[in-house]
C-alpha cells in the first residue's frame, strides 16, 4: 500500500476516508485525550498535511501490529513505538495544530528553495 503522499486524485481521497474513519472509531476514542494549548488538535485534521501523513503512518503501524497475526509483543511495541512518539509530536505545543483554533487555521509552511545545482558545474 503506497504511503499517502504518494497518492492523489480518488486514491488520496479513499485513503484519506479510511484513516477518518479510524481515528474517528479507535485512535481519538482510545488515546484522544483532552485538548488543551499543551496538547492541541484540530477537529478539521485532514486538512493539516503533516498531521495527515503521521496520522496515516500511525494506522498503518497500528495495522500491522495489533492485527490477528501480530505477536503478543504488537500491541506494547505499537504503544512505545509508533503511539507515544507520534502523539506527542502531533499534539505538541510547536506541532501541526499550533495556533489552530475552533473553525480551523492552516499553518504556512516555511518556503524552502530548490538547489541550482548549475552554479556548481
Amino acid at each position: 500500500m503506497p504511503f499517502i503522499i504518494y497518492l492523489d486524485g480518488e486514491q488520496y481521497f479513499d485513503a484519506l476516508h479510511r484513516l477518518s474513519l479510524w481515528v474517528h472509531h479507535v485512535l481519538m476514542p482510545a488515546y484522544g485525550r483532552e485538548v488543551s494549548s499543551q496538547a492541541p488538535w484540530c477537529s478539521r485534521w485532514w486538512e493539516h498535511r503533516e498531521a495527515v501523513a503521521q496520522l496515516y503512518g500511525l494506522w498503518m503501524a497500528w495495522s500491522d501490529l495489533t492485527g490477528p497475526d501480530c505477536k503478543l509483543t504488537g500491541p506494547a511495541n505499537f504503544h512505545r513505538d509508533y503511539l507515544i512518539p507520534t502523539m506527542e509530536s502531533i499534539r505538541s505545543p510547536t506541532g501541526p495544530f499550533a495556533g489552530c483554533k475552533a473553525g480551523h487555521r492552516e499553518k504556512e509552511a516555511p518556503y524552502a528553495e530548490i538547489f541550482p545545482p548549475e552554479q556548481f558545474s
